[in-house]
Order: structure tokens, then C-alpha cells, then sequence
């Protein structure tokens, strides 16, 4: 596919401006998820993308050729895009065969029937449901026929698959087992895919980039461990991590070349080159400290490093237990994995690593201080 670049999108539905000057780079190759909450404008970039929608301003280039270019009304065709796409629904004929199903856009384009039948075998057998090629919709459950829509769209090598919420109808486990089947279908096609989702799972285990959206704005593109360790803003740290982050207010101030943190979690040090703020010597400012709740480690006897705190409550899941701590004021969770045993009100010591503090900006709310 080459690289597809947007560039200075602006989509509007009537007064409503739905996308605000979106500049996204998407490389070869990439499965690029779009995570936000809903009504961000991830599906919207992925209908203009698509050509469903035609925004009202900017560029779009597909392996550099120009396929939207508002300023001149030219808004490439859908169907010379080279893409397919997968819905929330299924939208599968019934009267239809699964083979019949995914045969459908080939016979459309005249394939001859031998290559056609070759093509949609090989697709039925990529998604693991050729033993269903001569069934109906009707006879197969909700992740069958949710894999006979993605056979339907791979049949034809798309250079640009787009994906829309397409897991969103199916159970719990059903969910897993079908990211398992994007994840390798995409490393053993290679296919660029675009995929929309509001669920943070999907996008952190399936993804090589994400790109988080809030209110039309895209806030962070970055690998899902960048996002994960290094959210660009409160708002991304909050959005992403289940549990979700640990956040506490605290005070920064540069001396000697080092710069400061103090909080409930303790006193940290870091080097000033890690601090992405302008700020004068030993003038203090407001900032927030945020701290996954698995890099919180609970000790049982005093340890150098580490600060006393008290468990609120404890709750085993099986493969892991949340904890709930409260120091300084502040409660805040922590995780372990695996089955641990904390009595409400006892006291433990806890040790954070600081290379794995986040810092933020009290005022702008930006990340300041990163992980490493």
C-alpha cells in the first residue's frame, strides 16, 4: 500500500465539528487502531479514509497519490481506493453459502471460476471455516459468521483493510479468540489495517501503533507500550490501563541539575534532562505523579527505599489480586499477580521504582516526566 498520509482534515456535520485538523501518517504494514471514547471521530476518520464521507477541508495521499484534495473537490472513488471493509454487523446474504458469501464482490468482477474458487478457499481456510463453505448464516454462530465478513474482505488482497468495532457483537471469549486471529492474519498477510475500537484491550494486544482520539482531536499516535508507559496527557494516562492508573497531586522543583517530586508516594529525584518543562531554579510548581498499579510493590518488613502504608481492602481475582493502600492521605491501588493474602488494616511497606513514575503538569496537563 505504501504509506497513507491525512493531512489538515476537517470533517463537519453541520455545526458539528466532528474531526479538527487531523494530521495522521499510517506506515506500510501498520495495524493502526483508533481508540477513543465514543463519538471521538474514530469511525468518521475511518468513513473518510474509506471515501464514505467526504470532509469539508484537508488531504488524504495513498502511497503518494492524491486521493482527497478538498481545496480542488476531488474525492477519489471507494472503489479505486483498493481497500475493503468489516462492520460492526456482519451483513452476510442470507440466502447465500458461506462460499457464496465471499464469493460474491469476485463474481462481480468476473473472476473465472476455478482462480475464484482457489481465491475464496484459501481466505475460508486463512480464517479457519472452510469445513463451512457450504453452510448458511443462519447455521453458524455469532464468530463464525463474524469470520466469514473478514474472509469476505481478505479474499481479494486488499492493499487497506478497515476494520469498524468488528468484535463488538461477540462474547467475551469470543473476543479473544478472534484478536488471536487478526493478530496472525495480519503478520501473515502483511495487509495495512485500520481498526476502530473504543476497546483499550483490543488495541493495546493487537496493535503495532495507536492513535487516541478525544473530541475530534488526536491526541497521541505511538506503539501501545509507548502509550501505555509514556501517556502524552492526564487525560490518555486515565483513558488507558486497567485497573486504571494511580494518580496523586504533588510538587516539582528544579535544584542543582535534578528535579524534585514530592508526594505521597514519597520524595523522587530525577535528572532535570528528563523534565520537559521550562522552569526556574527551586521555584516550585503544581504537577501530578500517575503510577500503574503492577509497578507498586508491597513488602511485608521495612526495606530501604520504601514508605509505610496500610491496606484498605484486598480482593483476589485468581490470576491476580487488587489491593487497595492507603498513605499520606491517599488511597491508591496496586496489583499482584497471582493469589496474595492482605488483611484490612495491616501495614505494609511499598517500594516504587521511580524510572517508572509518570509526572505531569498540574496546569496543562501534559506529560512532563517519562518512564523509562
Amino acid at each position: 500500500m505504501g504509506k497513507i498520509v491525512l493531512k489538515n482534515i476537517d470533517k463537519f456535520y453541520g455545526s458539528n465539528h466532528v474531526l479538527k485538523n487531523l494530521n495522521l501518517e499510517i506506515e506500510d504494514g501498520d495495524f493502526m487502531t483508533l481508540l477513543g471514547p465514543s463519538g471521538c471521530g474514530k469511525t468518521t476518520t475511518l468513513r473518510v479514509l474509506s471515501g464514505l464521507e467526504k470532509p469539508q477541508n484537508g488531504y488524504i495521499y495513498m502511497d503518494e497519490k492524491e486521493i482527497v484534495n478538498c481545496d480542488e473537490a476531488h474525492y477519489e472513488a471507494p472503489s479505486k481506493r483498493g481497500l475493503n471493509l468489516v462492520f460492526q454487523s456482519y451483513a452476510l446474504w442470507p440466502h447465500m453459502t458461506v462460499f457464496e458469501n465471499v464469493a460474491f464482490g469476485l463474481t462481480i468482477k468476473k473472476i473465472p471460476k476455478e482462480e475464484m474458487k482457489r481465491m475464496v478457499e484459501n481466505a475460508l481456510e486463512r480464517m479457519q471455516i472452510l469445513q463451512f463453505k457450504e453452510r448458511y448464516p443462519a447455521e453458524l454462530s455469532g464468530g463464525q459468521q463474524q469470520r466469514v465478513a473478514i474472509a469476505r474482505a481478505i479474499v481479494s488482497a486488499p492493499k487497506l483493510l478497515l476494520l469498524d468495532e468488528p468484535l463488538s457483537n461477540l462474547d467475551a471469549k469470543l473476543r479473544v479468540d478472534m484478536r488471536t486471529e487478526l493478530k496472525r492474519l495480519h503478520h501473515e498477510m502483511g495487509t495495512t489495517i485500520v481498526y476502530v475500537t473504543h476497546d483499550q484491550i483490543e488495541a493495546l494486544t493487537m496493535s503495532t501503533k495507536i492513535a487516541i482520539f478525544f473530541e475530534g482531536v488526536l491526541t497521541q499516535v505511538d506503539t501501545p507500550l509507548g502509550i501505555y508507559n509514556n501517556p502524552a496527557d492526564l487525560r490518555v494516562a486515565d483513558f488507558i490501563g486497567n485497573p486504571r492508573i494511580n494518580f496523586a497531586e504533588c510538587t516539582g522543583r528544579v535544584k542543582e541539575s535534578k528535579f524534585i517530586v514530592t508526594s505521597s508516594f514519597g520524595e523522587f529525584v530525577f535528572d532535570s534532562s528528563m523534565l520537559k518543562k521550562e522552569g526556574g531554579e527551586n521555584k516550585e510548581f503544581p504537577c501530578v505523579i500517575g503510577l500503574r498499579p503492577e509497578q507498586i510493590e508491597i513488602k511485608r518488613k521495612q526495606e530501604e527505599g520504601c514508605f509505610a502504608a496500610k491496606v484498605y481492602t484486598s480482593q483476589p481475582a485468581g490470576s491476580e489480586t487488587l489491593i487497595t493502600l492507603k498513605a499520606g492521605g491517599v488511597t491508591f491501588l496496586a496489583k499482584e499477580i497471582g493469589i496474595a493474602n492482605y488483611k484490612e488494616n495491616e501495614k505494609v511497606w511499598l517500594y516504587i521504582d521511580p524510572n517508572k513514575v509518570n509526572v505531569f503538569d498540574q496546569e496543562s496537563k501534559k506529560l512532563i516526566k517519562y518512564s523509562v
